[in-house]
């Protein structure tokens, strides 16, 4: 990776960032950023929704906010290269600047001019409990089951890896006695709530620069 920052522009609720969320299931991250965007009045815009199931029900939540939504799924486009450079067209294609995904489990090829575009939130403290085949309820249940005292939540750029991008921010969630998958899970989906939006934001604010692994976000 290059020394690049992510943005080339500062963004405010009037000149807001436009953004696509890629999404596969329920969309509760969409809701969620659908909804602090409207109460903080953050500097974002959701301009693209994409998903990679015809079954989410996540795309409900972009229908009612009258998003334009592409369904492109890994059934018609097997190949990571094709799946990945449909996806991208159409972001291209509606002017997004930044991709979120949120609760997108399929992966993708980053093309160069994304580079430092893409995020991610992974429900642990990247790097333990990440990688395929680790999301939802298996990271929270390989928690418990190692006795880990913290969990938590991390936002990423996205690569052309599981979980491997540079850390942009982290925030930890303690494990409890008597914690259930369920219990944790729903902790530390509260502490991405918060986390996410603000990050998507310093990025928006132009906050956020990138030195190969090194990134440096300051404060708003």
């Amino acid at each position: 990776m290059t020394d690049s920052a992510p943005t080339t522009s500062k963004h405010t609720s009037a000149n807001p960032l436009k953004i696509a969320v890629l999404i596969s299931g329920g969309g509760t991250t969409l809701r969620n950023l659908l909804e602090r965007i409207d109460q903080d009045h953050l500097p974002l815009e959701i301009v693209l929704v994409i998903s990679s199931s015809r079954t989410a029900k996540g795309m409900v939540f972009a229908e009612n906010a009258n998003i334009p939504c592409k369904i492109i799924t890994t059934q018609d486009h097997p190949q990571i290269a094709d799946f990945s450079a449909d996806i991208f067209h159409a972001c291209r294609k509606a002017g997004v600047e930044l991709v979120v995904m949120g609760g997108f489990l399929k992966r993708i090829a980053v093309p160069a001019d994304f580079e430092n575009r893409v995020v991610n939130i992974h429900p642990s403290l990247i790097p333990s409990f990440c990688g395929e085949g680790f999301y939802g309820g298996r990271v929270h249940a390989a928690v418990l089951e190692y006795g880990a005292k913290l969990s938590g939540c991390t936002v990423h750029f996205v690569d052309d890896h599981y979980d491997h991008g540079p850390i942009i921010a982290q925030q930890a969630v303690e494990v409890l006695p008597g914690d259930t998958p369920a219990t944790l899970a729903e902790r530390v989906f509260e502490a991405e709530c918060q986390l996410y939006p603000a990050t998507i934001s310093a990025i928006a604010e132009g906050r956020v620069s990138a030195a190969g692994r090194q990134i440096t976000v300051q404060p708003g």
